[in-house]
C-alpha cells in the first residue's frame, strides 16, 4: 500500500500544472490522428501505404488514415472520417479493404478507442518467427504484458473470415503478433496506444540485437510488472506531447 501510494505522488508531481506552458497547441482531432501516424512512421511504422489506423469519435464514427498515402506523409485534412460500416463518409480518400479489421475491433471492444495495425521491421521480425520479444530493459517494460501470438497466416485481412478470427485472437489484450505479417496494437486514447505502439517495437528492436549477442537476461515479471503499471494506464507522461512537438518542428504542414 505504501508502495503504491508512493508511485501515485511520484506521478502526481508530474501532471502538468494549471498556468504552466502548454505541451501541444490546441489540436482537432483530425490532427491528432495525423500526428500519431507521423510519429508512428518515424518510429518504424512504415511498410510503405500498408497499416491503418482508427480512432472512435464521440458521435459513432472514426477518424482514419486514407489508404493512398504513406504515415509519413499525411496531414490533417488528408484524415478520413467513416461510419460504423467503415465506409468513408468525409474526406477526399479511399479507405484500406482490410478496414473491417478495425471495425470487428471497436464493435467488441467498447474499451478501445483506437486500433493501429501495421507491419513494423521489428516487430515483424518475431511475429515471422512465431515468438515474443523478452523485456530486456526499463523502456521495453513501459507496458506491462506480452503480446498475444496469433500464430495462424492464411491471407490477408480484407477476409472477413481471417480478420474476426484475429480479432478473436486478441480477446482482452492490448497488443498482438500476427504471425508472418504485423502487429495489432489497440488502446483507450491516442497517448495510450502511441505509448503501446512505440514500447512493442522498441522492445523487439532491443531484443534481437540482445538475442544476437547471444542473449541476455530478461527483466524479473515483478520489476515489468510494476514499471508497465505504472506508465500503461495513461500513456508515459509527456512522452506523446515531446515527440508530437518534434513532429511539428519538423514539418508544421502536418497540421494542414
Amino acid at each position: 500500500m505504501l508502495k503504491d501510494a508512493l508511485n501515485h505522488e511520484m506521478l502526481a508531481r508530474y501532471i502538468p500544472r494549471p498556468g504552466r506552458h502548454a505541451l501541444l497547441p490546441a489540436l482537432t482531432a483530425h490532427q491528432r490522428v495525423a500526428l500519431l501516424c507521423r510519429v508512428l512512421y518515424r518510429e518504424g511504422y512504415n511498410d510503405h501505404i500498408a497499416g491503418h489506423v482508427t480512432v472512435r469519435q464521440d458521435d459513432g464514427t472514426y477518424l482514419a488514415n486514407p489508404w493512398e498515402l504513406t504515415w509519413g506523409e499525411v496531414t490533417a485534412s488528408d484524415i478520413v472520417r467513416l461510419d460504423q460500416q467503415g465506409k468513408v463518409i468525409e474526406g477526399e480518400w479511399n479507405i484500406t479493404p482490410a478496414i473491417n479489421l478495425h471495425m470487428d475491433i471497436h464493435a467488441v471492444r467498447h474499451d478501445v478507442d483506437v486500433v493501429i495495425h501495421n507491419h513494423p521491421q521489428w516487430g515483424s521480425v518475431w511475429s515471422a518467427a512465431g515468438r515474443i520479444p523478452p523485456i530486456y530493459d526499463q523502456t521495453s517494460a513501459l507496458v506491462d504484458t506480452d503480446p498475444v501470438l496469433y500464430d495462424e497466416y492464411r491471407g490477408t485481412v480484407e477476409d472477413m473470415a481471417l480478420g474476426r478470427a484475429a480479432v478473436d485472437a486478441l480477446g482482452t489484450h492490448k497488443w498482438a503478433l500476427l504471425a508472418n505479417h504485423g502487429v495489432l496494437v489497440v488502446a483507450n486514447g491516442i497517448r495510450q496506444a502511441h505509448l503501446r505502439a512505440i514500447t512493442l517495437e522498441w522492445r523487439s528492436r532491443l531484443a534481437w540485437h540482445v538475442e544476437a549477442l547471444g542473449g541476455g537476461s530478461p527483466l524479473p515479471a515483478s520489476v515489468v510488472q510494476a514499471t508497465g503499471g505504472r506508465t500503461d494506464t495513461n500513456g508515459f507522461p509527456f512522452l506523446w506531447e515531446a515527440m508530437a512537438r518534434e513532429e511539428i518542428r519538423r514539418d508544421p504542414s502536418v497540421l494542414d
